[in-house]
């Protein structure tokens, strides 16, 4: 959010070697309709060695939404993150 305390987003971008601004980017267009406050999200992904990092809301419910949304996309992206393996 833009609430002066959330520096998530900053402080995740500030420990990734790769950003993948398109993940967050997707979750955000397809929970539009059911939230449209998702349209608001400065949510942040990318990676960090080997680690795939996604910044998630607060609120279980939004985090679930997001998980669910993102998990086909998260399974490719560890794959290839293991080398296709």
């Amino acid at each position: 959010g833009f609430a002066p305390r959330d520096i998530t987003p900053e402080a995740t971008l500030s420990i990734l070697d790769r950003e993948c601004h398109g993940l967050m980017s997707w979750a955000s267009a397809e929970l539009t309709a059911r939230q449209p406050l998702a349209t608001l999200s400065r949510a942040a992904a990318g990676v960090c060695g080997q680690t795939l990092v996604a910044n998630l809301p607060g609120n279980p419910s939004g985090a679930a939404q997001v998980v669910d949304v993102l998990f086909p996309l998260l399974l490719h992206a560890v794959r290839d993150l293991r080398g296709g393996r």
